[in-house]
């Protein structure tokens, strides 16, 4: 099995993908007088931290356009699941760096960004 399935298609293999899981809490959450906490939580959801590193302009574009989409499809092993699932992903900001640009190679030093569930 893949370890990062975008919309149906295959990613390369990222070089970090970090998992954690956010609360989402009503409005009103917050500590009281007495330093109490009322969460309020309503769900919780997942986010991915994606960086791949060392990649040629061809790898860029394909791993960018897999996550333009404004909604993809993520299939992914999910630590607290203990299983392989798929999931609905939102991206946020997306970057690259520039490693090496000459005329005969040209790599990038990573190309990152977080999806986050939605």
């Amino acid at each position: 099995m893949a370890m990062l399935i975008i919309d149906g298609v295959t990613m390369p293999a990222p070089s970090k993908l970090d998992w954690s899981i956010q609360d989402v809490s009503i409005g009103e959450s917050g500590r009281d007088d007495t330093g109490y906490m009322f969460k309020g939580r309503v769900t919780s959801k997942r986010k991915l931290v994606l960086e791949w590193a060392g990649k040629d302009p061809v790898t860029c574009k394909a791993v960018l356009e897999a996550v333009q989409p404004e909604y993809i499809e993520v299939t992914y092993f999910d630590p607290l699941m203990g299983e392989t699932t798929t999931k609905t992903f939102y991206t946020g900001d997306r970057s690259t760096k520039v490693k090496i640009w000459s005329e005969n190679n040209k790599i990038f030093e990573t190309i990152s960004f977080d999806i986050i569930e939605r």
